[in-house]
């Protein structure tokens, strides 16, 4: 795992701090952390308060710290098994089925896309291939922009030709910029992301994209399962989440920062971009967006425009939306982000939480570990039935409790069922690939993992508003209801002051049997 050693120089970033370095860890190390409750001295783990710790939140470290090292083992196979396995899927899916390429084969006319082409996708891409938006879905109707960010969310795997196409020619809206951008500390580039602009909207509107979690990235894993923190005025915020974003090495978060135009920083980059675009129109707005890690960036991404005190620019935040996101800061990151979320009332947050998934209930959430979700949370279950709750269930993801794992592999068999019969309940739309019906089969066993993909996330902003679940939202943010947040349609009326939802009968109805409960 590429990651920069630091050494001593951690407090010229925060003088609090807590970094654990599985690079250093040894099996002596990791089994002297569980049986001693004195954790100095261990080279794996770099804190400035010297504590004894209680088991278990030493148990906690090593599974951590285990896990970090297991993917460093594993992270060159993982990435050669995910290069071979996105080659294949676009070499059989550019050659239409396995019996045409094994015609073509012998011919010896294999049609192998180019790697940066518009139609090479991701292996993300192919569990759901849809590029299309929600026609049934208009600019006015409650669900626009979540619908839109989960799609924006999802493309932001691609190449920037896949996007670019996406964009411009499915999407019918402008593609302001495509970024790879350089992580100070990895010395490389890994964190991506997408600017476009939705002109149709009144007023139009900016969207930023970041790119989450790839499958077979173990570097971005480690980041996930990490719990690192650095202290700023600001909070304790979790060290792999602001590397990515664009934290300057040795100097933290200065407020301005002369960039090398060779290794461009997400934060600093994507400010000065939004000053530029929003100077053109006084009446623009922007949305931040993101999946999985992506979404932990989105959210960072207003909060350290709050640090540096930007407010012409979060005056401007329409609202920041998130799929699966991890969490990112301890409670005074939570109590600061509330009080913007307070002060700047145009904007809003929805965190949005599908079943079983893992990575919204990493890192660990208890009085030690500090990580503390905030804002409006919209859970939905396997059947896409929301609501708005203050944490997902099963908040910390417990593994070994019994009857929690009948009730995910239950749920994991409904999913893998509803893949064969979606299409035939909502439509052709909604089909799934062989490639996702396999990923469901590997639920099974893997629960929580299989939960994450986006294609769950397009689907519930599509199907998951039985009820008025986002005018609830928006009357726990705001206090009532904008003129943007009225539904349209059939499913929506306007009666004088009060809102009335019509919800529309979905055919999951008569296969749910009742496992809404899961």
């Amino acid at each position: 795992m590429a990651r920069t050693n630091m050494g001593s120089d951690h407090h010229k970033i925060s003088d609090n701090y807590m970094i654990l370095r599985p690079e250093e860890a040894s099996l002596c190390d990791l089994i002297g952390i569980l049986v001693s409750r004195n954790i100095a001295g261990k080279a794996c783990v770099v804190p400035t308060n010297l504590r004894e710790e209680n088991f278990k939140v030493r148990w906690i470290m090593v599974m951590s710290l285990s896990g970090q090292k297991l993917l460093q083992f594993f992270s060159i196979p993982m990435s050669k098994l995910g290069s071979a396995l996105e080659k294949w899927l676009n070499i059989l899916s550019s050659n239409h089925n396995l019996d045409l390429l094994l015609l073509r084969f012998l011919q010896g006319k294999v049609v192998i896309p180019e790697k940066t082409g518009d139609k090479f996708l991701s292996v993300i891409g192919h569990l759901d291939k849809r590029v299309e938006l929600d026609k049934n879905i208009k600019h006015g109707d409650c669900r626009y922009y979540a619908m839109l960010c989960a799609m924006a969310s999802k493309v932001s795997y691609e190449n920037k030709a896949v996007v670019e196409k996406t964009v411009q020619d499915c999407w019918k809206m402008e593609l302001l910029g495509f970024y790879d951008f350089w992580n100070d500390y990895q010395k490389k580039r890994t964190t991506q992301a997408f600017m476009f602009q939705d002109k149709i909207s009144d007023p139009d509107t900016i969207i930023i994209a970041f790119r989450g979690t790839e499958p077979f990235d173990a570097d971005a894993w480690c980041t996930d399962i990490d719990l690192s923190w650095y202290e700023f005025d600001m909070g304790k915020i979790h060290e792999g989440f602001i590397k990515a974003l664009g934290l300057v090495i040795n100097q933290g978060w200065p407020k301005e920062y002369e960039q090398d135009s060779k290794k461009p920083l997400a934060y600093y980059t994507l400010r000065e971009e939004l000053k530029k675009f929003l100077k053109q129109n006084s009446r623009t707005k922007f949305i931040v967006t993101g999946h999985s890690l992506g979404g932990a960036l989105a959210i960072l991404f207003p909060a350290v425009l709050a640090l540096h005190e930007e407010s012409q620019l979060l005056e401007r935040l329409e609202g920041v939306y998130t799929f699966g996101q991890p969490r990112v800061g301890d409670e005074k990151f939570k109590n600061f982000m509330e009080n913007q979320l307070d002060k700047y009332q145009n904007f809003k947050y929805l965190r949005f939480v599908y079943c079983n998934d893992l990575i919204p209930r990493l890192p660990h959430d208890d009085s030690t570990f500090l990580f503390k979700h905030f804002g409006t949370c919209l859970y939905y279950s396997s059947c896409y039935r929301g609501k708005i709750v203050e944490e997902e269930p099963d908040k910390n993801y417990v593994l070994l409790r019994a009857m929690k794992m009948i009730q995910r592999f239950l749920n994991a068999s409904w999913e893998l069922l509803r893949s064969f019969m979606i299409p035939y309940m909502e439509g052709s739309d909604f089909a799934e690939t062989g490639f996702l019906k396999f990923a469901r089969f590997l639920g099974l066993v893997f629960h929580g993992l299989a939960a994450h993909n986006p294609q769950d996330y397009v689907n519930l902003t599509r199907l998951g508003f039985p009820d008025d679940i986002i005018i609830q939202a928006s009357r726990k943010i705001y206090g009532k209801v904008s003129e943007r947040e009225i539904c349209k349609g059939d499913e929506c009326v306007k009666r004088g002051r009060e809102i009335v939802v019509r919800p529309r009968e979905l055919t999951f109805i008569s296969v749910r049997l009742n496992l809404a409960f899961l």
